[in-house]
């Protein structure tokens, strides 16, 4: 399922085209950008279902490598460098891994 049906296709698309270029992904602007953040709770809970796509509780790194095809087919890979700058800022606990308080948290910042 692709979190695109849940937000308004004209953000979603603009929020992608934000972030095309290798080393662009900034979590806050595509939050904002996608119309993630202005929803709520619950739908932020449904949100972070769709990407953990392992349904282990937790969205992993090779997760968040994939998070904006979450948003459409086609987008692109995170690189190394914003995965791993996404899951640090994520990560509150030091887990290695991003759970749900977390990813709501991670949404609302």
């Amino acid at each position: 399922m692709s979190l695109a049906a849940k937000l308004d296709a004209g953000q979603v698309k603009a929020a992608l085209d934000g972030c095309a270029a290798a080393d662009s992904f900034n979590y806050k602007k595509f939050f904002a950008a996608c119309g993630l953040a202005g929803k709520s709770a619950d739908e932020v809970k449904v949100a972070f279902g769709v990407i953990d796509q392992d349904g282990s509780g937790f969205i992993e790194e090779e997760e968040l490598k994939l998070f904006l095809q979450n948003f459409s087919a086609g987008a692109r890979a995170l690189t190394d460098k914003e995965t791993k700058e996404f899951l640090a800022a994520g990560d509150s606990d030091g887990d290695g891994k991003i759970g749900v308080d977390e990813f709501a948290a991670l949404v609302k910042a």
